[in-house]
């Protein structure tokens, strides 16, 4: 009922498993593949040589324009008519920018590969329709229920009715025993929530939110990768400002703000050390954040990397005082 799919399993235990459930469901060891690089803000489970599924099958890999910093449709179409994948896998954990699912079933379509797409990180955006839903289009829809949903840790599978058997079997008993069934329970509560009229309008802020922040940091200066953002993260490219992404985040963890280092577009760094930082806004969101107050964590952002090697206690307070304002209960 919320995502208008015509079959969907709630048991696997996160997004890693319920990508898991699917590839065992159709895929055998060998198979091609065609996913987003990690490092261009795909996941884990999308190809990486350090992960089950870059071990398990034959994986090449898409991602974004050097120059626009926003996925290369033209290079995914290219590599899908080459490889002849069996599967096509989109969706991201780290792409600031809308998804073009229709486009991306016209490549799977003259590819002869079947579609997939992970939408863990804007699920919640879906579900209040401020991005497109890959549902009319994916033969298989995975995701998790706590980024943008705003739900328990966990997983599910949403796909078209004809694979709704072999979905069930690969999660149990193919991938997983029993389920964990308060986790459901809250699923549900999850799924119930995001049905109501506040929720869109918390997604609407989210992106807000997100819009606001990266107009602050762009204003001092930083490069944002794809130059901005459509949805509920940015990613912030820090060569500019001579520090690397380990080393941000280690400093910005210094004065209370949690964000994660993350590689950038053909970055130069390790995964280890990486180029960037990943901010989100849903949190800061639940938490009663509005726009004037993300300009004002850009300027403390700034404030911290422009003086990283001084003294730091006036911008604790000043998270402090932000986080006054909006306690948590």
């Amino acid at each position: 009922q919320l995502f208008g799919a015509e079959h969907v399993n709630v048991q696997p235990h996160s997004g890693s498993q319920a990508n898991m459930a699917v590839y065992f469901a159709l895929l055998k060891p060998g198979d091609s593949v065609l996913g987003m690089n990690l490092s261009h803000g795909g996941h884990l489970t999308h190809g990486s040589p350090v992960n089950f599924s870059g071990r398990l099958y034959n994986f090449y890999s898409y991602g974004v324009n050097e120059k626009t910093g926003r996925i290369d449709y033209d290079e995914l179409r290219d590599k899908a008519l080459k490889a002849k994948p069996k599967l096509i896998i989109s969706g991201a954990s780290a792409y600031p920018r809308i998804i073009d699912f229709k486009r991306i079933k016209d490549i799977c379509d003259e590819a002869g590969a079947l579609m997939m797409v992970d939408m863990a990180h804007i699920a919640g955006l879906v579900a209040a329709g401020i991005h497109p839903s890959p549902v009319p289009y994916a033969d298989f829809v995975t995701t998790t229920t706590h980024k943008t949903l705003r739900g328990p840790r966990g997983g599910a599978i949403l796909c078209k009715e004809k694979y709704g058997r072999a979905i069930d079997k690969s999660v149990f008993p193919g991938i997983q025993g029993g389920p964990l069934m308060h986790i459901i329970a809250a699923k549900a509560i999850c799924f119930k929530e995001a049905m109501k009229p506040e929720f869109k309008e918390y997604q609407k802020q989210i992106v807000k939110n997100s819009k606001a922040l990266a107009e602050g940091l762009i204003n001092h200066g930083f490069n944002l990768v794809s130059g901005g953002t459509d949805n509920h993260l940015i990613l912030v490219d820090l060569r500019n400002k001579n520090i690397t992404g380990k080393d941000a985040e280690n400093l910005l963890e210094s004065v209370n703000i949690t964000v994660n280092k993350n590689t950038v577009p053909f970055d130069t760094q390790s995964p280890f050390i990486t180029s960037g930082i990943r901010i989100g806004t849903p949190a800061v969101t639940t938490r009663g954040f509005k726009e004037e107050d993300m300009y004002k964590v850009a300027d403390i952002i700034d404030g911290v990397i422009e003086n990283k090697s001084g003294d730091l206690s006036k911008f604790i307070k000043a998270v402090e005082k932000l986080c006054s304002a909006h306690p948590l209960y």
